[in-house]
């Protein structure tokens, strides 16, 4: 297994990681009040962006070092799909953050 490969896999456990904690969290956000609620999901999407972002490291560097591939651009088929779903995490946390300031 490449080095690549293991960080590919370290990140992919992460997110797994991740989602399950994302679930506990939510069972337990009922509890809370509604600005609470929406704190903890800010927090589980940042977390997950953040997840992604070194998931997107990783994959540029396995492109560039193990497949050798001279550069890598935002239309690389592995690039693209990890952007967009950080983009979409980008504009679900904005959302959040609107209405968590709505709140007051």
């Amino acid at each position: 297994m490449t080095f690549a490969e293991k960080m590919k896999d370290m990140v992919d456990k992460g997110v797994a990681a991740s989602r399950d904690l994302a679930k506990k969290a939510s069972e337990k956000a009922k509890d809370l009040g509604a600005k609470g609620v929406l704190k903890l999901e800010i927090a589980q999407l940042e977390s997950h962006a953040e997840k992604l972002v070194a998931k997107l490291g990783a994959e540029v560097y396995a492109s560039m070092v193990d497949r050798n591939v001279q550069s890598v651009s935002r239309d690389t088929p592995a690039m693209s799909g990890i952007l967009t779903e950080i983009e979409g995490l980008r504009t679900s946390i904005e959302k959040k953050e609107k209405e968590y300031a709505a709140i007051g």
